[in-house]
């Protein structure tokens, strides 16, 4: 399991830069570069100026990632002690990225 900080703030399921979700997916096959990637996870809050109405986040989260180029990616698992998930004022998870997303 891995440990996530997220700047995703737009997402429902971040709180405090922390991802509440108890697991995430990555996408991103075939990805060279980190703007190839994306957290499939991510969900655009909707409610203006309300923050997440999800609990503790969790850290760890367990991380399945379709970036099998990634040098972190075991199995289409993300082995990385930690993650940074970045995409501010994300609207779409494509405008979302792994960055700590490292081509093999």
């Amino acid at each position: 399991m891995t440990k996530l900080d997220c700047s995703v703030v737009n997402c429902t399921f971040n709180k405090e830069n922390s991802c509440c979700k108890d697991n995430i997916h990555v996408g991103g096959q075939g990805a060279k570069v980190t703007d190839q990637t994306c957290c499939e996870s991510f969900q655009e809050r909707k409610n203006d100026g309300m923050t997440s109405s999800c609990g503790t986040p969790h850290k760890p989260t367990e991380v399945s990632c379709d970036a099998t180029t990634c040098t972190y990616n075991q199995s289409c698992k993300c082995h990385a002690d930690q993650i940074q998930v970045s995409g501010a004022n994300a609207c779409h998870c494509e405008q979302t990225e792994c960055s700590t997303f490292n081509c093999k």
